[in-house]
């Protein structure tokens, strides 16, 4: 009867919110949760009380299919301002390039400001009364579609205008593990490749919002998944696919996206909306048997003429192992060995196929007649130094996720005595030691304060002062934002934290003994 009050009380507290309560489903079995999913819950004193604007279109949608923008309207603690919509238009039906105009929403009342029209970046007047931008976009994961591109200047504009941005992340449906294609250069940054990002980047909106944020410095949030990890492909997820835009409605369309897309100005071109690449003056049969021995994993290439124009249809047979960037650079690469496409060349103005590429070595790499795996070989250094700069900015773990297996045998020792816990630390799936705050604090002699509506601790010694947030990567160390690879949790009732940060921050040494399992403090 207890239990049934307080579930009675939970959701007579909701309504007088007008927070949606009804339980999402399509995700439930992946134990996957969105960015926005998040937002409505744990997340959502970032946005009560203020007036909100949602950069988003027809993908913004949670879990169960529901969008942003009717879950917003319908909250009675916030107001929605304003609605921001990327290329092809806030409904994404507008055509690759096609001008979008500004328009007020029929339904809201509020101004629909397109970002591809005559401004690609918002405004000051498009932010004037706006307290928060919210993002929420789903993506495909490379470099050269341009809705991360809207996301890079929504958060220029931010940054100049003093909004604070929140990016609610979704999955990249590519998965998290292929990072792969040459590098852009600073010169062929546009808006189809805003920052020195390889092809396929293997990274989160939100993880790409905090690579962007090195140079811009906005004041951004990530609200993260829950349950998402870095091989998790988008079949894995237990989304339904919403089409991003029209020519990408379905997975094999956004898989076959760089691997079909990069021949722009050659006459080598995609069909059936990426499933298919080619060209005139090409033998098909010949194309397939080059692709076929080239080892490519997770795909073959079936010979396919389409008029006057010889090419392949992909067949993708390996979602998980199938390499988009590098499956393009091999097909341009053996399509100018069998008909000698003139390559594109940049002048006084970058022509579209080195901004693509991100670099004009790819076309002078193809004049040369150098085979794909030179062509590897000359991008690879680049490619192997951004993959090391990226480990700064992941959120997400490779490991599937699973709960923390508690260790009785960890030992942890505050300047050589023992700590004891009442809950018994354990290793997360980040492989971080997480240890109960009150004890470890006690042992430190910090002063503890817990916030119970915005899920904060507040952890004060000698000086220094470290606010933690639950479920977040985030934390303020002295004002100074710091950013983790794993977060603080509520487990059995226990907040539960990872110990390195916490003795660290507060300006202790940390040291772990692998062989004796022993974290020593001091």
């Amino acid at each position: 009867m207890k239990k049934i009050f307080t579930l009675l009380v939970i959701i007579l507290a909701a309504v007088s919110l007008g927070v949606d309560i009804t339980p999402s489903s399509s995700a439930e079995t992946t134990g996957l949760k969105l960015g926005n999913e998040l937002l409505m819950g744990s997340y959502h004193y970032l946005i009560e009380g203020k007036k909100v604007g949602l950069i988003t279109n027809q993908s913004g949608v949670d879990s169960s299919g529901r969008s942003l923008i009717d879950i917003l309207s319908a909250d009675k603690t916030i107001t929605l301002a304003a609605l921001y919509g990327p290329e092809h238009g806030i409904d994404g039906t507008a055509v690759a390039g096609a001008y979008v105009e500004s328009y007020i929403h029929p339904g809201l009342g509020i101004p629909v400001y397109s970002l591809y029209g005559q401004t690609r970046m918002p405004t000051s007047g498009m932010l004037q009364g706006i307290d928060v931008l919210l993002f929420d976009i789903q993506d495909i994961g490379a470099r050269s579609y341009t809705y991360m591109s809207t996301l890079n200047y929504c958060m220029v504009a931010a940054q100049q205008n003093g909004k604070p941005i929140l990016v609610l992340d979704r999955p990249n449906p590519l998965g998290g593990e292929i990072v792969d294609g040459p590098v852009l250069e600073d010169p062929y940054k546009t808006f189809v490749g805003v920052d020195n990002l390889p092809m396929a980047h293997g990274m989160t909106a939100g993880e790409l919002a905090q690579f962007f944020n090195r140079k811009i410095g906005a004041n951004l949030t990530v609200v993260p998944m829950e349950g998402y990890t870095r091989n998790m492909i988008y079949q894995e997820t237990g989304l339904q696919w919403v089409q991003t835009s029209p020519n990408i409605p379905d997975l094999d369309s956004l898989f076959g996206y760089m691997a079909t897309g990069l021949g722009e100005g050659t006459g080598i071109f995609q069909a059936d909306k990426f499933k298919w690449i080619g060209g005139k003056g090409i033998n098909a049969g010949s194309f397939a048997g080059l692709l076929n021995s080239a080892g490519l994993p997770g795909v073959t290439f079936v010979p396919e003429y389409r008029g006057d124009a010889g090419g392949v249809r992909l067949k993708i047979t390996d979602y998980h192992t199938f390499n988009p960037a590098r499956t393009g650079i091999y097909a341009l690469a053996y399509a100018h060995s069998l008909n000698n496409f003139k390559v594109p060349k940049s002048g006084q103005t970058v022509v579209m196929f080195d901004k693509i590429m991100g670099t004009d070595s790819i076309g002078r790499n193809l004049e040369e007649g150098l085979t794909p795996q030179q062509i590897e070989a000359q991008y690879a250094p680049g490619l192997a130094s951004f993959k090391e700069e990226r480990k700064n900015y992941l959120i997400y773990g490779s490991t599937p996720h699973q709960e923390p297996v508690a260790n009785s045998q960890v030992v942890v020792l505050v300047d050589r005595i023992p700590v004891k816990f009442d809950s018994a630390p354990y290793i997360d799936a980040n492989s971080r030691l997480m240890v109960p705050l009150r004890a470890i604090s006690e042992a430190l002699g910090a002063d503890v304060r817990w916030d119970e509506k915005s899920r904060t601790v507040t952890i004060s010694r000698s000086g220094r002062t470290a606010v933690f947030r639950i479920d977040s990567v985030y934390a303020t160390i002295n004002g100074q934002h710091k950013t983790m690879d794993t977060c603080p949790v509520i487990r059995k009732e226990r907040t539960m934290v990872p110990v390195r940060y916490v003795g660290e921050y507060l300006g202790a040494e940390v040291d772990w003994d692998h062989d004796t399992r022993t974290v020593s403090i001091y």
